[in-house]
């Protein structure tokens, strides 16, 4: 399975922040906002991904991550010219995914929750049965968001793009699972009155031909949209909040890659040395000496 970050859009809702930085490098609280859509992947189990961003800030993720050795990785990049619709990041990928099936990701969503690698890992079985996963998460708006429709035995029965009397309170969140099908089901598409390629109408297409799949995640779980001056804010609390009292960071990409047996003690430890000056490089020779 290969995995694709859609980093790209001008962020907007975030001006003047964004006005000469992406989005997607804003820190949330101790590390980049593409850290935390990196490690939901990882946590997946993904090592081969592509982050799709605007022409003038592929250059800075390439400077940030390089070619991914760093965590016994391979990241490649793809410019996306113009806003053409998230659906269009699966077509910009088709020849980096080449046969494979994939995970699609927002890179402003950040996921938090106990279990979370077992549940990416059904998806995952789930795709090699042929079954797209989306993720739903309960909000009190579900009229900002797409959101899906659960028959009474937790089937996904419909799909509504911020429609004004919603049928659920369940949000699609921005992960997903696709079989390789995904992307000729986004060739096919017509534009939207947006003039986008919309991720939605993929999910239609899955659903309608009884190939959908969706996962909630409950109430020990937080997900958060990092689209707006507040739920940044929000986010990067949350994070402070939970790192200082358990004393464990979320979305540390080298402890991640460390677990999965990617990267050994020794390039953990010269990653530790290069960022030793910060809490970050701090705590990743508390990892290793944890190990002593």
């Amino acid at each position: 399975m290969k995995g694709i970050i859609l980093a790209g859009g001008s962020g907007t809702r975030l001006y003047p922040t964004t006005l000469t930085l992406c989005k997607q490098l804003i820190p949330v609280y101790d590390k980049p906002m593409i850290y935390y859509p990196m490690s939901v992947l990882m946590l997946a189990g993904i090592r081969e991904i592509m982050i799709i961003s605007t022409p003038q800030d592929t250059p800075r993720f390439s400077e940030l991550f390089g070619n991914g050795e760093w965590l016994g990785m391979n990241i490649e990049y793809c410019v996306q010219s113009k806003p053409d619709g998230l659906a269009h990041g699966l077509i910009l990928a088709k020849n980096f995914v080449k046969n494979d099936s994939m995970a699609l990701i927002l890179g402003d969503n950040i996921f938090y929750g106990q279990g979370f690698s077992q549940i990416l890992e059904c998806a995952k079985n789930d795709v090699d049965n042929g079954f797209a996963t989306i993720f739903t998460y309960r909000v009190k708006d579900p009229n900002r968001f797409g959101v899906a429709e659960f028959s009474k035995d937790g089937k996904v029965i419909g799909l509504e793009e911020k429609p004004n009397s919603p049928k659920s309170n369940y949000a699609v969140t921005g992960l997903y699972f696709y079989t390789n099908e995904a992307i000729s089901i986004a060739e096919d598409l017509k534009p939207s009155s947006r003039n986008e390629l919309e991720i939605t109408d993929v999910n239609k297409t899955y659903l309608s031909n009884k190939k959908l799949k969706g996962k909630t995640l409950g109430r020990g779980f937080a997900w958060i949209d990092t689209g707006t001056h507040d739920s940044l804010l929000d986010a990067g609390s949350f994070v402070q909040t939970i790192e200082l009292r358990q004393g464990a960071k979320i979305a540390c990409l080298e402890e991640i890659a460390y677990n999965n047996s990617w990267i050994n003690q020794d390039m953990l430890l010269a990653r530790a040395n290069k960022l030793s000056k910060s809490g970050y490089g701090e705590y990743l020779k508390q990892i290793i000496n944890m190990e002593i």
